[in-house]
């Protein structure tokens, strides 16, 4: 479909939508499924497989303890960012969670998405979250035991990426005393 959208006849007849209106069309389509807003175009929600729903509870498990006083985690909770509104599996935010009644968060500390079968789609996201100040970004790849991570922002891209092994620990620049040992993570994997 994007192929479709990149010849000039279709695209200038595609609709964006604001964040204004896209949050008028309620939490799901005409066709009842999920959907989230990137760069003002409504995107349904991909399916989530059973490894991805075990290993996005695993780190929510396992980030919850370890994440200090003054932030707090979310799962698959909006980010309202400047053209979009994406719904990360797991979203570290700073300060506490009555701050956020009236409207979602602009940015977090530490967005983590899951990527069983759309690595590229997830790394495309990278330039959002840079743009929104997302200070550390993960990409969890269950099927190779491994995780990318991204930091500092600058822009619509990150500065540092590196990818992190089963046999490391992955220590968080953005969350003091935030680290995890991804052999802890994969270790239900067989």
């Amino acid at each position: 479909m994007l192929s479709v959208l990149d010849e000039p006849a279709f695209r200038q007849r595609v609709s964006r939508l604001s964040l204004k209106e896209y949050h008028q069309l309620g939490e799901y389509n005409e066709n009842g499924k999920r959907t989230e807003l990137i760069r003002g175009f409504v995107i349904e929600k991909m399916s989530k497989s059973p490894l991805h729903g075990t290993i996005a509870s695993m780190l929510q498990e396992l980030l919850i303890p370890r994440v200090p006083s003054g932030f707090f985690v979310r799962r698959e909770e909006p980010l309202t960012l400047c053209d979009s509104e994406p719904e990360p599996d797991i979203g570290v935010v700073r300060g506490q969670r009555g701050e956020y009644l009236e409207a979602h968060p602009a940015t977090a500390a530490l967005v983590v998405e899951v990527a069983v079968s759309s690595p590229e789609a997830d790394r495309a996201l990278a330039e959002i979250y840079a743009e929104a100040g997302v200070e550390e970004y993960w990409i969890v790849l269950p099927l190779e035991r491994l995780i990318e991570c991204y930091r500092h922002p600058e822009g619509s891209r990150y500065r540092e990426m590196r990818t992190y092994s089963q046999a490391e620990e992955i220590a968080s620049d953005a969350i003091p005393g935030l680290r995890l040992a991804l052999a802890e993570l994969y270790a239900a994997l067989p």
